[in-house]
């Protein structure tokens, strides 16, 4: 007889969507390891895990645009998910990574990895002796400060992975690809809208110089996606890293993934409110 057919819950759809932001698209196969893991995590074939992360690909307007079809039926509680990460990425980013921690009984790790250049930074230089005090200080939703920044950090190692993944560990830039010198940088800033904080379309993975150059709207991007450079860095004078790796980087062309594209509106939002005219 057939194996009786089994309803994804919340908690497999959020892990599996969590694993194909995190995974890069040509890996989305049932021979992937970490495909093989998860589905062994909860109890399914490698063959429906893969099938439901590519599911999520055929929801993506810009996989649509490539001709990528759903290898199975999609459900429609596959589209509310997908729905609700685009409407408010950060409550879904951290609801997969809660869900991914309570699967393998262990969170992420205790490091905020390094994303772009002012997210968090309180939370970041929190010493430990201010750790055991807020423990114990309760917020009026009953939660400490200490959830807080576990929520944080798991919204960050969300936004990261996918960044990272959809560029396939380069930077969009230079190609660098150490990934120890590799950041997820937010082009509409982190504390500007909190709904798009891991929205993967919200960020460019960039190398540690020039995540903290587009960051301070030393460089931006124009319509066609060239870098622009601020008159500010001419006046400031010359040497080698200026002409190399700012003035000398004008019109370079943004290389942009097969997934999670810039979204437009917020490189628009970044030219008239970050870059330094």
């Amino acid at each position: 007889m057939p194996a009786e057919r089994r309803e994804w819950s919340d908690a497999e759809l959020l892990v599996t969507f969590r694993l194909y932001c995190r995974t890069a698209f040509g890996r989305l196969h049932q021979h992937n390891p970490e495909i093989i893991r998860l589905a062994e995590l909860i109890g399914r074939t490698s063959s429906a895990v893969a099938m439901k992360a590519c599911n999520f690909a055929s929801l993506d307007p810009q996989q649509q645009v490539r001709g990528i079809k759903a290898l199975g039926n999609v459900s429609r509680a596959d589209r509310e998910l997908w729905e609700a990460f685009r409407n408010d990425s950060e409550a879904v980013a951290q609801e997969a990574e809660a869900a991914y921690a309570t699967l393998i009984g262990k969170d992420v790790e205790d490091h905020i990895p390094e994303l772009g250049c002012t997210e968090m930074d309180a939370a970041r230089t929190l010493s430990a002796a201010k750790r055991k005090v807020v423990d114990e200080f309760k917020m009026p939703d009953g939660t400490t400060e200490r959830d807080a920044v576990v929520k944080t950090r798991r919204v960050q190692s969300f936004f990261r992975a996918t960044v990272l993944a959809s560029y396939d560990g380069r930077c969009a830039l230079t190609g660098l690809a150490i990934p120890e010198l590799l950041n997820a940088s937010h082009i509409i800033p982190w504390s500007v809208d909190e709904k798009r904080r891991a929205d993967p379309c919200n960020g460019i993975c960039l190398n540690a110089f020039h995540d903290r150059v587009f960051d301070r709207g030393l460089i931006s991007f124009d319509e066609n996606l060239c870098v622009i450079v601020s008159p500010i860095v001419g006046e400031l004078g010359e040497c080698d890293i200026h002409r190399q790796q700012l003035l000398g980087i004008s019109g370079r062309l943004l290389r942009v993934p097969e997934r999670f594209q810039p979204d437009t509106a917020a490189l628009d939002y970044h030219r008239k409110n970050v870059f330094r005219r």
